[in-house]
Formats: C-alpha cells, structure tokens, sequence
C-alpha cells in the first residue's frame, strides 16, 4: 500500500458488539489515506484460558484483517499492565498517528468522576490523534435475558437449520450461541460469520428457520438512549 500521508491507524477493540462498528470505522480511515490498520484486543487471562465468546470474537477480528490487504490483528493476552500502556507501547512500536476508541455514555460519566483510558493517553502518546466513537451497551447481559455465550454449530437439515454443540462432519457453521433464560428450550440468537460478514439469526427450539439476518440492535437490546 502507498502510505501517501504517512499514516498509521490503530483500532482498539473488546468483546462485544461494537468491535466490528470500530472496526469499519478504522478501515474507511485506513482505506481513506491509503495507511495500514492495525487491530488491538488486550486481556488479562492468557489466551488459552478464555472462554468461547471471548475466542469467537477474537477469531472474527483475525478473520477481517486476513481479508484486508492493509490490515494486521494484534492481541496482547496474560496482561497485567494497564490498558492505556499497553496500547501507548503498541502505538509507539508501529508509528501509529491515529488511534480509534470506543467509549460509553457509562464510560464518560467515569471519565468525569474517575478519569479515563482516553486521559491516560493523552499523556503517554501525545501526538497521536484520537478518536472517540459512541458505542452502546450491553444491556441484556446486565439483565441477563441471555445466558452467557457458548460455541455452537448448525447442521444442514433439509429447508433449516439445526442447532449443535458438537461438531462433526454435517457442521455447515461454527458461531456463538446466546440462550434465552427461563426457558428449557434451545431459544435465542446464533452469531456467526458467513461470507466475511458477522450474522445474528434466530434460533426457535434447536432450529434455524433461515439465515436472516436479525438487526443488532433488537437482537442484543443495545441501549442507545444514553448516547
């Protein structure tokens, strides 16, 4: 790639929803001044100690940047120092001029009464330029209408799909399944990747009807309203 404007651009990313809303963001930039993305994800445990949501986004993540020329997937696990380090060092060792965040309306609140990750690199990499983009909440974990996500499979079944915890030679795709609470049966949201494209389709009884795709917001009950 012809780095016309001498740009680097780093894109820090946590499990959940708005990693791939960041992400595009970072790529348009990226792809805009003809610069190389890079793609962060820090956690404390070590890799081979996460659980399977936490491995499914990390797998996504990879996924995009493999597919994109410019781009690079970094992740920093068994991290203990604090997040705004770890990215400075990042962002010092790549030459990165832009970095983009995404921050809550809970977030902001604490920047005010506890100060912030944003605060912490303005010191450390001062003529890094950062952006802040508004990214909502998960709400329904703190509700827990979703259990906690577990890697599952669909199997082919003549016109639909059928839900799976093992894999064998049937698997048509690998995801991450979020179960209703309160119920017995297999109901919820299937999340997977298909075509390079993240999906979230409805699982009735162990079964998906059609890979329809469900928007994000009704599928996860984001909470805007504080944006």
């Amino acid at each position: 790639m012809n780095n016309l404007y001498n740009e680097s651009i780093l894109v820090c990313v946590y499990y959940g929803p708005n990693g791939e809303r960041l992400i595009k963001r970072g790529c348009n930039i990226a792809n805009m001044l003809q610069a190389p993305l890079y793609i962060l994800t820090i956690d404390p445990k070590p890799f081979d100690e996460l659980d399977a949501e936490k491995v499914f986004y990390i797998e996504q993540w990879k996924k995009f940047a493999n597919s994109h020329e410019s781009a690079q997937f970094i992740i920093k696990d068994n991290e203990s120092r604090p997040v705004s380090k770890v990215i400075a060092e990042v962002a010092r060792a790549h030459n990165i001029t832009q970095i983009i965040l995404g921050q809550t309306a809970h977030s902001r609140w604490e920047q005010i009464t506890k100060g912030s990750i944003i605060n912490s690199l303005v010191r450390d990499v001062p003529f890094v330029d950062l952006h802040i983009v508004s990214v909502a909440r998960y709400i329904r974990d703190e509700e827990g209408i979703y259990e906690k996500g577990i890697r599952a499979y669909l199997m082919k079944d003549g016109d639909t799909y059928q839900l799976n915890f093992n894999h064998d030679k049937n698997t048509v795709f690998e995801g991450i399944f979020f179960k209703e609470v309160d119920t017995d049966f297999d109901n919820g949201i299937f999340r997977f990747m298909k075509d390079a494209e993240t999906l979230q389709v409805i699982v009735n009884d162990g079964v998906v009807t059609e890979l329809k795709n469900v928007d994000i917001q009704a599928a996860l009950n984001l909470d805007n309203a504080d944006e």
